[in-house]
């Protein structure tokens, strides 16, 4: 399971991402939180799921449930709405073309109180970048 959040203080605004990888049962894999700039919400949240499925690539994943509680990003990923915004639309098929390489995916939208250690992560990565430490 990869949980994913994007945070932008003002949009744009200084930005980082948050993600968090677990097995089925639970068991935390891996934690990400880094600070990407000054950027918007939505590019942040593009960005997360982007470092969430590279991350998860890499440990060997094939059967990936994406969650996130950003309604737009999981219903763009899931192709249920169109990609309107052009500067979104070189994200969305990078991840999409990274989720190709799955032999299974499935996108799930959360509520944010069922994503805070995702939200946490990405906060923490906006402090780092504010702090000039990323």
């Amino acid at each position: 399971m990869v949980s994913c959040d994007g945070a932008a203080r003002g949009n744009p605004g200084p930005a980082g991402v948050g993600v968090l990888i677990a097995t089925p049962e639970g068991e935390v894999l891996d934690r990400i939180a880094l600070g990407i700039g000054e950027t918007t919400n939505n590019v942040a949240e593009y960005t997360a799921a982007l470092e969430g499925l590279r991350r998860a690539r890499e440990l060997g994943a094939r059967d990936v449930l994406l969650r996130s509680d950003s309604h737009l990003l999981i219903e763009q990923l899931a192709g249920r709405y169109r990609v309107k915004a052009a500067h979104l639309k070189p994200l969305h098929a990078e991840v999409t073309g990274l989720a190709r390489g799955f032999e299974r995916i499935r996108f799930e939208h959360v509520p944010r109180e069922r994503n805070k250690e995702a939200d946490r992560l990405a906060n923490v990565g906006v402090d780092a970048w504010l702090a000039g430490l990323d």
